[in-house]
C-alpha cells in the first residue's frame, strides 16, 4: 500500500473519530481511538516510537517520539492544541528527516471541523 492509500485511510478515521467525539479531549485519547481505529484495517500501527537522532557516528536517543507510524510508511504527529504553530509542522518534518519516511500528517483534533485540522507534511515524496 503507497503512502497515499494509506493516508486517504489515516484521514477517513480521523473524521470518523472526531465525528463521534468532537474536539477537546487529550490527545492521548484520540492516540488510543486511532489506534484502534487503524487496527481494524490489519495495518501494522506502531505507537510512541522512538525516532533517534545521528550525529556522526553517535546514535543520541533524545526522547524525541512519533504518536504513531503505520506501515512503517506514515508518520501521524496528534494534537489537541488551540492554534498549530509553525514549530510543530517543522517538528514532524525533522521526524520525517531523521526516520528516512517520506509521509506525515499532523493532526489537530481541537478544531471544530477536523478538515481544517489535518496538515500534511512531505519529505521528498
Amino acid at each position: 500500500m503507497t503512502e497515499n492509500e494509506l493516508s486517504r485511510i489515516i484521514v477517513d478515521c480521523c473524521f470518523k473519530l472526531h465525528k463521534a467525539l468532537g474536539p477537546g479531549l487529550l490527545e492521548s485519547v484520540y492516540e488510543e481511538v486511532l489506534f484502534y481505529e487503524l487496527n481494524k484495517f490489519n495495518l501494522e500501527c506502531r505507537r510512541q516510537v522512538e525516532v533517534p537522532v545521528i550525529y556522526e557516528a553517535i546514535r543520541l536517543d533524545a526522547g524525541f517520539r512519533a504518536d504513531i507510524i503505520i506501515e512503517d510508511k506514515v508518520i501521524v504527529e496528534l494534537k489537541s492544541v488551540e492554534k498549530v504553530l509553525p514549530v510543530h509542522k517543522k517538528q514532524l518534518l525533522t521526524y520525517l528527516k531523521l526516520s528516512g519516511h517520506k509521509l506525515g500528517l499532523l493532526v489537530n483534533f481541537n478544531e471544530n471541523l477536523i478538515k481544517d485540522g489535518i496538515t500534511r507534511i512531505v519529505n521528498n515524496l
